[in-house]
């Protein structure tokens, strides 16, 4: 048995994976510990997994932006991102890294697993190998590495081959560093030194390089071809998707996606759904004379919020998506990771609209490797999106492509090739053979 300390940023993106996996961790045997958000306290027990919350500015709630993330509505691109980073993850290291130590303090922990934006950690990554538990993140978002081979990440900016496009990203590189995210690097060397920490050993943007080992998310199919990884990091696939309803509690509606037309589905998410005029309503708007079905997921928001529901279209707080998206045509998504990789597990093309956190790179992916197109905004028009869902309904490369990346990841075993990667990192540590 091993003693597994788990770190997750109090996002349910980020929590919502560390749980699947220690909740694996804990079914083979071994003990969990989770250190996040309160909010998440009774999903983290329910899957077995002993609880400590976060403290102080630390255990803020996603659901109130305003408590972390007040001013964002002022910026746009590499900005925003610049901004999110540092008011959601850099800013907390603090009392992070104190709720890991007096964890780490109390117990004989085997191995420390993260979420790959769980900059707490990084005091405990200065430390010598030798006289700490080894490292392991979980890439939640597709990787976000620095390379000569690919643009910078979140940008949108497009992957251009050959000697101009790998000077093109050298440069990029240099202002990331320099210029870009600057500023959030002196606000980790601060955070680090309020700890007693040395300086950062790293660009904190290109984080992925700093743990023993990063296990990312998704197939290595959908990464830019890149001769410059990192030897850490381990494309395990995506975690499969778990369901929570069974047949007897879906929608009287729901024999009606089986007459032939089309299906489309739209959602913005469980976190982006306090305005669904960002892509709902203009998806609603711009399909509604269209011979389509229309399926709304509200993640959880009252489904009176929508508004006025047109003919075509059907609405519901919360649908399983391992039995709709095999009917599902077209997903439209604002571009949250796990909505993404449910899309592309059942072979579903995707239309993109996002502009905050890890979407903008989401939406990059889906165009690049042709499994989908990239509105490249979060607030789309209703023409736009119609224009786009029709061009992906009326165009097979596109239902073709994603059908090869659903193959791809067919070949992954996400949780076996977890438990290995995590078996062989405490063995580097205890110097002992280990059975997964």
């Amino acid at each position: 048995m091993s003693i597994f300390l788990v770190g997750a940023s109090p996002l349910y993106g980020h929590v919502n994976p560390l749980l699947a996996i220690g909740r694996d961790l804990v079914a083979r045997g071994d003990r969990v510990i989770v250190l996040t958000g309160s909010r998440f306290r009774d999903a983290a027990e329910a899957a077995g997994l002993e609880f400590h919350p976060l403290t102080g500015p630390a255990d803020f709630d996603e659901r109130d932006p305003s408590t972390f993330v007040p001013d964002q509505d002022r910026y746009r691109g590499i900005a925003l991102s610049q901004y999110q980073i540092e008011n959601t993850f850099l800013r907390h290291i603090p009392p992070q890294w104190r709720g890991l130590k007096a964890l780490m303090d109390a117990e004989p922990i085997d191995a420390v697993l993260i979420d790959s934006f769980f900059a707490g950690a990084l005091p405990l990554l200065q430390q010598p190998r030798t006289s700490r538990p080894p490292v392991a993140a979980v890439g939640i978002s597709p990787l976000t590495q620095l390379s000569v081979d690919a643009p910078l990440p979140n940008s949108r900016i497009p992957m251009m081959r050959g000697p101009i496009g790998r000077l093109r990203n050298r440069l990029l590189m240099v202002a990331a560093e320099k210029v870009l995210f600057a500023h959030a690097q002196r606000l980790t060397a601060s955070m680090l030194a309020e700890v007693g920490a040395g300086r950062p050993s790293g660009f904190v943007v290109d984080f992925s390089r700093l743990p023993e080992l990063y296990l990312q998310l998704g197939p290595r199919e959908f990464d830019y071809p890149r001769r410059d990884l990192s030897d850490n990091v381990r494309f395990v696939g995506p975690l499969p998707a778990r369901s929570s309803l069974t047949e007897a509690a879906l929608p009287d509606w729901w024999d009606e996606l089986r007459d032939g037309r089309p299906v489309v589905h739209v959602t913005q998410g469980t976190l982006d759904n306090h305005d669904f005029g960002n892509l709902v309503r203009p998806t609603l708007d711009g399909l509604a004379d269209l011979d389509v079905h229309v399926v709304v997921s509200t993640g959880r928001a009252p489904i009176t919020s929508v508004g006025r529901v047109p003919a075509n279209a059907r609405v519901a707080e919360f649908l399983p998506y391992d039995q709709l998206l095999p009917l599902t045509d077209v997903f439209v998504t604002n571009g949250g990771s796990g909505g993404m990789w449910a899309a592309l597990t059942a072979g579903v093309p995707l239309v993109v609209a996002g502009d905050a956190e890890d979407k903008p790179e989401v939406a990059a992916r889906v165009q690049y490797f042709g499994v989908g197109l990239d509105l490249r905004t979060g607030h789309p028009s209703a023409a736009a999106v119609r224009t786009a869902v029709t061009r992906v309904l009326h165009d097979g490369s596109f239902r073709a492509r994603a059908g090869e990346m659903r193959d791809a990841i067919a070949g992954y075993d996400a949780f076996g090739s977890i438990r290995a990667e995590l078996d062989a990192l405490v063995a580097t540590r205890t110097g002992q053979s280990r059975v997964s």
